[in-house]
């Protein structure tokens, strides 16, 4: 990408628009979540997008917590939503701020509005409520509480306050316009009695403000300018900024509305994630077959991996889906360089060099990655017994089958030229052990007499390699079928998880630490698990195979 980009997105369009005709002599901006879950891929965006764009104009980024719903809300995601935020590289310093933080601003902000007669106390009950507001096509009703004095709004608010009333009995309404088209200003709620505890201020409160409330007031107080929110809040646009003005802050924030990012084939709705973990379907809600940012980062995705991933997918004003082929091919990319190249067996059988000298360990100097001189090299043990992939044999082999069967050469990858010459099988013909003689004029994989082979296969040491479990992943729905069946549930795909407990792999990586990823030759490449590994056990999980689908949007071919 160039230093000097051709276009501006609109985002940065509009912001450089505000910046030119003096509106902000800076920019600010934020991270909002509300703790009542995990986040997931579509806040990476999120997050990415707003702390990319105070990083582009010297501004500044904050993390705050929308936590007005004490009902839904732990200090597990609390702890869950700062990690990943940190994990991405989404630096807020000392910018860590709570909507509870200015619950008392936000109540005097709610009796500034009553004094001003834009708002009201109303006893209606929510089903009455409901019949009140009218529809899309039907404008709403009055409330009949609509013109109660400010005195008395006043005295009841206060008395909400104070805990006389139980939950239900009254609400604070903004009093705006019950006949306009957008439903969103037919005097919302903007207060609620909830006799709740609450995870940051205890039992100090026992009315809570509303979301749509709260957000707007939460900005303006921490002085953001550009509240960057995704396209279902484009209705509410209208509100937030009445709650703003009418409140009376000097420069109010504005609000733009990007499109979401969706992925094809995933599972992002709490509620669903929460059934899966219930169920025992998944293991928690960073199950590596998740798309929650701590699942990919247990899986071993990368941050670098997900910046390329939100730039590729682009910001835009239209509600799209991405290919998740289009995530692996990031981490793919991104992993290509910065991984070791490193043999592992994961369906081991035996072979045996008879002519290899009994007792005999050379030591057979491998390149990490061919792509990136400055991981260097190390040295793999070599001996008489091997491992090699039980799919690299065949005893009666199809045509253009150029890896192991009787009669035929292949190299050891990095190692010998051998040639098989039979193998044994148990009672159910199953095969036991693989026979074969080598060439020791081929070492390094090269015969001096020119003479070539068409197959090459990996294999480990069998003296030397470790048994290990590795973890196969696959989409946690099954990808032919869609996400939901007619019922609503969720369409799982049975083989979204395989176990493989008696992989063979290089010594050299037996000590690998949580997160380490590593490229398996020929098969993908994986890390090391966060929660099972345990020191010199480690447990691998595939984060992806070696082969793509995806294709960057330009090329007419296969990226990877």
């Amino acid at each position: 990408m160039s230093e000097e980009r051709e276009s501006k997105n609109f985002i940065e369009q509009a912001i450089d628009k505000d910046l030119a005709e003096g509106v902000y002599d800076h920019v600010q901006t934020r991270f909002p979540p509300e703790p009542n879950g995990y986040l997931h891929i579509g806040h990476a965006k999120s997050i990415l997008l707003n702390y990319g764009i105070a990083q582009e104009y010297g501004g500044t980024f904050s993390l705050r917590f929308d936590d007005t719903n004490p009902t839904k809300e732990k200090e597990e995601y609390v702890e869950s939503i700062k990690e990943d935020v940190n994990w991405l590289g989404a630096d807020y310093g000392d910018r860590l701020y709570f909507a509870s933080d200015y619950f008392d601003t936000m109540y005097e902000g709610a009796v500034k509005l009553i004094k001003k007669g834009k708002a009201y106390i109303s006893s209606l009950t929510p089903e009455q409520m409901k019949e009140y507001r009218g529809t899309l096509t039907e404008p709403g009703k009055n409330d009949p509480d609509r013109d109660r004095p400010v005195e008395e709004n006043l005295r009841i608010f206060t008395e909400m306050k104070e805990g006389k009333y139980p939950d239900g009995a009254y609400t604070l309404r903004a009093k705006i316009d019950m006949a306009s088209p957008n439903i969103n200003m037919r005097d919302p709620i903007i207060y609620r009695i909830a006799h709740l505890t609450h995870h940051n201020t205890g039992d100090k409160w026992c009315i809570y403000p509303m979301y749509d409330y709260a957000h707007p007031m939460e900005d303006a107080i921490e002085g953001v300018t550009h509240s960057l929110c995704t396209l279902e809040f484009e209705d509410h646009r209208p509100l937030y900024n009445w709650f703003v003005e009418e409140v009376g802050f000097e420069q109010p924030p504005r609000q733009i509305e990007f499109a979401k990012m969706y992925l094809t084939n995933v599972v992002t709705g709490k509620r669903y994630i929460k059934k899966l973990v219930e169920d025992g379907i998944v293991d928690g809600w960073d199950d590596p077959r998740l798309v929650s940012i701590a699942a990919l980062r247990r899986r071993g995705f990368t941050p670098e991996a997900l910046k390329l991933f939100v730039d590729i997918s682009g910001i835009s004003k239209s509600n799209s889906s991405v290919d998740y082929a289009q995530l692996e091919y990031c981490i793919r990319e991104d992993l290509k360089p910065k991984d070791r190249r490193i043999m592992a067996v994961l369906d081991p059988v035996k072979l045996v060099i008879d002519n290899f000298p009994e007792g005999l360990t050379e030591e057979i100097e491998i390149v990490n990655n061919v792509e990136n001189e400055s991981l260097g090299v190390r040295k793999v043990s070599f001996s008489r017994e091997l491992y090699i992939e039980r799919e690299d044999f065949m005893e009666e082999p199809p045509k253009k089958y150029f890896r192991m069967f009787p009669g035929n050469e292949v190299r050891l990858m990095n190692a010998y030229y051998v040639k098989c010459t039979g193998c044994e099988k148990d009672a159910e013909g199953n095969v036991t052990l693989i026979h074969c003689t080598y060439d020791p004029e081929t070492k390094g994989g090269n015969s001096p007499d020119g003479r070539k082979v068409k197959g090459t296969i990996h294999w480990v040491d069998a003296a030397t390699a470790f048994r290990a479990t590795v973890r196969l992943y696959e989409n946690i729905v099954d990808e032919e079928k869609g996400v939901y069946n007619e019922d609503g549930s969720l369409n799982l795909n049975p083989n979204s998880l395989t176990v493989l407990k008696d992989c063979r792999i290089e010594a050299c990586v037996r000590d690998a630490k949580a997160y380490d990823s590593f490229q398996f030759v020929r098969n993908g490449y994986y890390c090391v698990d966060s929660r099972d590994s345990k020191e010199g056990e480690p447990v691998f999980n595939r984060i992806v195979s070696l082969k793509s689908s995806f294709v960057l949007p330009g090329n007419n071919k296969n990226p990877a």
